[in-house]
């Protein structure tokens, strides 16, 4: 392994993410093997750049390696992937259509928060950024459910709520938000404006204090007495409502 910090690397597990990330950008540090894999994965070694150490160990010690109680018996390391708004302003210089970048502000459930990322790569949105006191987004647990989505997406992460909207007002983005208390639906939002999109934690949503920040509120309507949705599902209800409204 080349020179790092532990906390500057990511564990990658399972054929499906490490092939995803391969053909990503993303600076390997090797990939460990277990023996029975070998017989199975010819393919994925073959397509491995020359410069990326292959390890192969025993069926006993990856499973000590292995975050999975039924490993694939495939284990990638790599430098974790740069981060900052830096990442989605360069974005936002080359993008053509109308820019949609979300905000998860205190996302504490690694799952929705993968879900999302490949929701919001599906959607085509210009980047994602998370505030202070939000899940790894490139732990093993979410990692697994964005199916590569966070190698590739631009990233701020560890923002500060306040510093976001500030960013958005000097970038031209409206800010916009779900709130039940919203008269308009999300269906009759003008989606061909700059947007910032903010969802709030699973448990708390946004606090009043911060609702009253965003410039533009919306709501999902709903039947049958139901008071709300799964946070990865209203994501994706509204970014593809935004997707279509903004030709995709």
């Amino acid at each position: 392994m080349r020179d790092g910090k532990i906390e500057d690397l990511i564990f990658v597990e399972g054929l499906r993410l490490v092939e995803e990330a391969l053909r990503s950008d993303l600076k390997i540090e090797g990939i460990f093997l277990s023996e029975t894999f070998l017989e199975r994965g010819k393919n994925l070694t073959e397509n491995v750049a020359a410069d990326v150490s292959l390890f192969t160990v025993s069926e006993n010690i990856f499973s000590s390696l292995a975050d999975t109680k039924t490993s694939q018996g495939v284990v990638l390391i790599a430098r974790k992937p740069e981060t900052g708004k830096h990442k989605i302003e360069a974005n936002l210089a080359k993008i053509e259509q109308k820019p949609l970048v979300i905000v998860l502000h205190r996302i504490n459930n690694p799952s929705n928060l993968g879900a999302i990322l490949r929701t919001a790569e599906a959607a085509d949105v210009c980047g994602v950024v998370l505030t202070v006191d939000s899940t790894d987004v490139f732990s093993h647990k979410s990692l697994r459910v964005t199916m590569g989505a966070a190698f590739r997406l631009p990233i701020w992460a560890d923002a500060d709520f306040v510093e976001i909207l500030q960013w958005a007002r000097e970038n031209n983005l409206i800010s916009s938000a779900a709130d039940v208390r919203a008269e308009k639906n999300y269906t009759e939002i003008d989606w061909n404006k700059p947007r910032l999109l903010v969802f709030g934690s699973e448990a708390h949503g946004l606090s009043n204090e911060e609702t009253s920040q965003i410039e533009e509120k919306l709501k999902i309507p709903m039947a049958n007495g139901v008071e709300s949705l799964n946070l990865a599902v209203s994501a994706g209800v509204i970014l593809f409502e935004a997707k279509r409204r903004n030709g995709g």
